[in-house]
Formats: structure tokens, C-alpha cells, sequence
């Protein structure tokens, strides 16, 4: 009969998710660098105010931060601690300040664009 040992599943389970949340982060830094070359090169080419490129660069920002913010989310899974659950709730709450900041700018640039 097959026996499995819960520490072994436990620390599976924990390098799956591991897995996943590096994923999730490199996927999100993956986007933030692609958005900061293309802006740039654009920024280059077209070599107006930026207003719309900054616009652009605004939106791949909120799009990679989702993607880390998600990968801190999955993190809580795994903690083991009162202070890692403190320093993740940390992080979490500065990514989604910084995602709600990015929004902001983006409503103010729309709205600016649109006078």
C-alpha cells in the first residue's frame, strides 16, 4: 500500500506553488521591461511631448504590477510565520498603493488629454 508522508506533500505542494509565483513574477517583470524598451524606442522615433507614450507606459505598468501583485498573493499560501505574513502584508499593501497610484495618473492624463 502507498503511504505518503504529509511533509512530503506539504514541501511539494510548497515548491509547486514556489513555481508559480516565480512565474507570475517574472512574467509581470517580463511585461514592465518589454513596456520600458518599446516606450522608450517609440518615445525615440515619434519624439513628441510624451503624453500619449507616458499614457501607454502607464497602462503596461498597472498590467505587470497585476501580475507580480498576483504572485505575492499566491506567496501568502506559504508563509510559515507571523512575520513573513507581516512583511508580505507589507509588500502587498505598497504594490496595490502603487497600482492605485499608476491609475490615478492614468485618469489624470485622460483627463488632461481630453481638455
Amino acid at each position: 500500500m502507498f503511504f505518503l508522508d504529509i511533509h512530503a506533500v506539504e514541501e511539494l505542494l510548497s515548491s509547486a506553488m514556489l513555481l508559480m509565483v516565480l512565474l507570475l513574477e517574472a512574467f509581470g517583470a517580463i511585461i514592465i521591461i518589454f513596456a520600458g524598451t518599446t516606450v522608450f524606442v517609440r518615445f525615440l522615433r515619434t519624439s513628441k511631448d510624451g503624453r500619449e507614450i507616458r499614457l501607454t507606459f502607464a497602462r503596461y505598468l498597472v498590467f505587470g504590477l497585476e501580475f507580480k501583485l498576483a504572485g505575492e498573493i499566491l506567496r501568502t499560501v506559504i508563509v510559515r510565520t507571523f512575520n513573513e505574513v507581516l512583511i508580505l502584508a507589507s509588500i502587498i499593501l505598497l504594490r496595490a498603493a502603487l497600482n492605485l497610484i499608476v491609475h490615478w495618473e492614468i485618469r489624470q492624463e485622460k483627463i488632461d488629454r481630453d481638455d
